[in-house]
């Protein structure tokens, strides 16, 4: 019913395939989104299995999946959700080794990781195949989400040159949070196949849930980015 999605919209959609790198506590709200959205192929990568620590952020996963892969349990709950689409398992840790391979195939890349050597290997990678790519980040009651659009814009690495400083480091996070920020990451994923609104390429979102301030800030390619730079 909507004017900038209609019915060919939604072609789009369920013509695309979409790769959510983690099927944690932003990775189920993330596919979650996606199916019932109607993206046609969605891929799903992750290596670990359920955990009772899991569930209170992870909730595409219940109790009867615990000590399961991870991307089986996942697989099944959006099948459940939507029997129409296609969901691929990728039983695997994320690797400088298997990155490439992995992203192939795919129109659109989610990083729903926990850590930030995943988002360099993914970045990295991402910015040599030319994939759009969307992270989220949770740590606390803080969270963020950008958009790196190569190669137009700048990339992670132009963002984050180190170790990433912004997120705080906690070990533990608000279980709504992570929902919110996934759905975030869902709905750039969208709006980027339905080619409707405007992305959070080169603007980072942060979301201080504990206040509920959003803001947004603006950057840029750096020139000497070993990535995406000149």
């Amino acid at each position: 019913m909507l004017p900038e999605i209609s019915g060919g919209g939604q072609e789009r959609l369920l013509g695309a395939g979409v790769l959510v790198v983690g099927a944690g506590g932003l990775g189920s709200a993330v596919c979650y989104y996606l199916a019932a959205a109607g993206v046609g192929r969605i891929g799903i990568a992750d290596g670990d299995r359920v955990d009772l620590s899991n569930l209170q952020r992870q909730i595409i996963h219940t109790v009867a999946d615990i000590g399961r892969p991870k991307v089986v349990s996942a697989r099944e709950k959006l099948l459940a959700l939507n029997p129409d689409i296609t969901v691929i398992e990728h039983r695997l840790e994320l690797t400088w080794e298997n990155a490439a391979a992995l992203v192939d195939g795919y129109d659109l890349i989610i990083a729903a990781v926990d850590n930030c050597a995943a988002r360099y290997i993914l970045n990295d990678t991402c910015d040599q195949k030319k994939k759009p790519l969307v992270d989220g980040a949770v740590g606390g009651f803080t969270g963020q989400v950008p958009t790196f659009l190569p190669p137009a814009g700048p990339c992670y690495r132009c963002l984050f040159p180190g170790h990433n400083t912004v997120m705080p480091h906690v070990t533990g996070v608000v279980g709504a949070l992570a929902g919110l920020i996934g759905m975030v990451q869902a709905y750039e994923a969208l709006k980027h196949i339905l080619g409707a609104g405007e992305l959070l390429n080169g603007r980072l979102l942060y979301i201080d849930a504990l206040v509920n301030d959003y803001a947004t800030y603006k950057y840029g390619r750096i020139p000497d980015c070993p990535v995406c730079g000149d």
